[in-house]
């Protein structure tokens, strides 16, 4: 089996935007608080999107994070490459300013069958200049506030498996961990940890098998109903993850 790794290195601060794995990242800013370290994600990224809404908390809240400076210098510079959604949320102040400064506003009102955020993922899956890069897309305020909408960002994540994405939120992350593959995550003790679980949220697993967690699993059973891994702890710096089933993998951030 292919083994898949996995790593948070982009939430450190003296990293290039393409990290040395090769990776290269892209920014979707949803319509929630955005978390602290959003400042260093953008610096990250090579792409950066709003989801609709994800433009009203971008021009409100990016200049809190520099409170010394003057607002519309901050907006200036922290301008997104692409709002696109449905447009049902966005402010026409917010629109105008940023189309104003040359971003690309897609509007796509007329699919009302998938989330804001998943038509974003579809705008980078299609970029050409990105077809041969190990794209992973990072997902801030992806998680928190209603339950429809975390759902439907879970949901993504099993849409577009094949694709590495990372839900974010101030106090933790979401990733899928595909079947297809072993997985290695390597943990930063810095900025993650020590919190984390598996959930077999798509269907049972027959058989877990971990390493590098205080409670490991083997050849373990999970579903809803019965066992899930939820409040379980890293140990070390490394954990290894096979399943007969996609998990999701979750870790706190410090």
């Amino acid at each position: 089996m292919e083994l898949m790794k996995h790593s948070t290195a982009f939430l450190l601060p003296d990293l290039p935007a393409e990290d040395a794995t090769g990776r290269t990242y892209a920014l979707v800013i949803l319509n929630r608080s955005l978390p602290r370290f959003t400042p260093l994600m953008w610096k990250r990224a090579k792409l950066r999107l709003c989801a609709d809404g994800g433009a009203n908390r971008l021009f409100d809240e990016l200049p809190l994070f520099f409170p010394s400076e003057d607002a519309d210098a901050v907006r200036k510079s922290f301008k997104p490459d692409v709002i696109k959604g449905d447009m049902d949320s966005i402010r026409e102040e917010v629109l105008g300013f940023y189309k104003d400064l040359g971003t690309e506003v897609i509007d796509a009102s007329h699919d009302q069958d998938t989330t804001d955020l998943h038509k974003c993922i579809v705008y980078i899956q299609h970029l050409p200049h990105l077809n041969n890069h190990d794209v992973c897309i990072l997902v801030a305020g992806a998680l928190g506030g209603r339950f429809d909408h975390e759902a439907g960002n879970i949901n993504s994540l099993y849409r577009f498996s094949d694709t590495r994405i990372i839900l974010l939120s101030d106090d933790c992350l979401i990733q899928l961990l595909p079947s297809t593959h072993k997985h290695e995550i390597h943990i930063l003790p810095a900025v993650e940890g020590p919190h984390c679980g598996l959930i077999p949220i798509s269907g049972p697993s027959r058989s877990s098998t971990t390493t590098g967690l205080e409670w490991n699993l083997c050849d373990t059973v999970m579903r809803f109903g019965g066992l899930i891994s939820t409040s379980n702890i890293v140990t070390g710096e490394t954990v290894t993850v096979e399943s007969d089933s996609d998990l999701l993998w979750t870790i706190s951030l410090k």
